[in-house]
């Protein structure tokens, strides 16, 4: 019997799934035989000659030829997918076997289910971990039309993925009522394990000795960052229209971090609105984020309000490892806000109103002593029931019960 994980992002690659992932994996192969189907490095990795078949930590790797066109352009990325997801396909039906235990990620939406496929074919388990919601995930950023026909269409398809699934694993309590939905209400299958936090690499400090604001000369200022993707599912437009308002405070300064498709219209309209109350730099590699992640006072998390289950930003564990409080600019049903709110770690915020969110800076901005108090809760949180020791823990215990 093998453990087999199935991403289409892995190690050289850092961001996001790809970094999980990783851990996950080399985490099994201490107690277990494991193996990975993964695409070629697309992330921060991108252009890095990487072996095809490699071991590597105790962890068997296989790495499929794929495209890397540019994921931002809709067409594109629609092209990444399905030769990504065929290339994979291959793969599996070449080296996964009966009784073999196949662990897949939902992104991109057609792996799972040309895995699902493989398993099926092979007398495998079929295990799937949520990291996107989909078709939700599409109604959300504007792709599709909800009810339309290939709403209902992706609704069933996934629903009847979900129902053949062996265990469903979420990121959180959101997603787990959703994916619990489309699972036909089977409650059994679904284990709620979140992302951890890096608090062993990723610790508290003041901001007067951060280089990168340094670099930046905004030590003096009273630092909102968001930091992460700037993608479709993000509301940054929301904390862009909170800093018009607050323009006119001149120690009040936002700093984004990161890429994504919003990248250009944010750099758009700070031009045109003349927000020089804003900073825009680019993504940072994760051995920056010790730096990156302590260059603020106060750090907003964002998403879409039809966001809510379909996806669960991972930044905010090592936010909270940094020791910074949070606002969490998204539905009171999600999990980010449930976990500001039940932590008091922060400040929830509807993700379609930025006067409110403008009050809260301000609020933070006001009381110093309580970001404080707010802040050493969020990393004693890190240090516990979000650490890495603890969600590697559920893992096992998981897999022990099905092994």
């Amino acid at each position: 019997m093998k453990i087999w994980i199935i991403s289409e992002v892995y190690y050289p690659d850092e961001a996001g799934t790809a970094y999980y992932m990783t851990r996950i994996a080399e985490h099994f192969s201490k107690t277990y035989q494991v193996g990975v189907i993964s695409g070629m490095p697309k992330y921060n990795a991108r252009g890095i000659p990487v072996p095809r078949s490699e071991s590597l930590n105790g962890v068997e790797i296989k790495r499929c030829l794929d495209s890397t066109l540019n994921k931002n352009i809709f067409m594109f990325r629609l092209v990444n997918v399905f030769i990504s997801s065929f290339s994979i396909l291959l793969k599996a039906l070449l080296n996964i076997k009966k009784g073999d235990i196949v662990y897949v990620v939902t992104s991109p939406p057609l792996l799972p289910f040309v895995i699902g496929f493989v398993c099926k074919v092979r007398g495998s388990r079929f295990l799937l971990r949520v990291d996107d919601v989909y078709p939700e995930v599409f109604v959300a950023t504007g792709f599709l039309k909800k009810g339309s026909q290939l709403d209902l269409l992706l609704v069933a398809a996934n629903s009847f993925l979900y129902k053949k699934a062996d265990l469903i694993f979420v990121l959180g309590r959101d997603m787990a009522r959703l994916a619990e939905k489309k699972a036909m209400y089977q409650a059994h299958k679904i284990k709620i394990i979140p992302n951890w936090s890096d608090s062993d690499c990723i610790y508290s400090e003041h901001k007067d000795k951060n280089s990168l604001l340094t670099e930046l000369s905004l030590v003096d200022k009273f630092i909102v960052q968001c930091a992460g993707n700037m993608g479709r599912a993000q509301a940054v437009e929301t904390i862009f229209y909170a800093a018009e308002r607050l323009l006119n405070n001149r120690n009040i300064h936002f700093l984004f971090i990161g890429s994504g498709q919003k990248n250009n219209w944010m750099k758009r309209r700070k031009e045109e609105r003349k927000l020089t109350n804003i900073t825009i730099i680019g993504q940072r590699s994760r051995d920056e984020q010790n730096i990156f992640l302590n260059a603020c006072d106060i750090s907003v998390a964002t998403l879409l309000p039809g966001m809510t289950g379909a996806g669960v930003p991972s930044r905010i564990y090592n936010v909270m490892a940094a020791g910074k409080p949070i606002i969490a600019v998204a539905s009171a049903e999600s999990e980010i806000s449930l976990v500001v709110s039940e932590e008091k770690i922060g400040w929830v915020v509807s993700p379609s109103n930025p006067d409110e969110l403008a009050e809260k800076i301000l609020e933070a901005y006001s009381d110093p002593l309580g970001l404080e108090k707010m802040g050493k809760k969020a990393r004693q949180l890190s240090e516990t029931k979000y650490s890495v020791q603890t969600m590697l823990e559920k893992y096992d215990r998981v897999f022990e019960e099905l092994i």
